[in-house]
């Protein structure tokens, strides 16, 4: 069973950077396609980024620009750069593998002034 473990979040003023790490375990991590996503107060859980076995990325048009997504096969850790960010993205951020399996407990990204 797949265990992920998110951390690095936290408060920022809007125009700010935070770099997301999240570690799995009991799983072939090398062969997953893994992603981050967030979900904002009151609203449902979307797909931010993600990244295949092979490398290709795919963002959500919001952060194309600002967050670039990356993998450590041999560390089983996906990465999050997020750049400039703004107020709305704000939420508590998760990975997972695509499709989704258990959920961890997320880290929280708060941006405000």
């Amino acid at each position: 069973q797949v265990q992920l473990v998110e951390s690095g979040g936290g408060l920022v003023q809007p125009g700010g950077s935070l770099r997301l790490s999240c570690v799995a375990s009991g799983t072939v991590f090398s062969h997953l396609v893994m992603a981050w996503y967030r979900q904002a107060p009151g609203k449902q859980r979307e797909l931010v980024a993600l990244i295949t076995s092979g490398g290709t990325r795919n963002y959500l048009d919001s952060v194309k620009g600002r967050f670039t997504i990356s993998r450590d096969n041999a560390k089983n850790t996906v990465f999050l750069q997020m750049n400039s960010l703004k107020p709305e993205d704000t939420g508590v951020y998760y990975c997972n593998q695509l499709p989704s399996g258990p959920w961890g407990q997320g880290t929280q990204v708060t941006v405000s002034s």
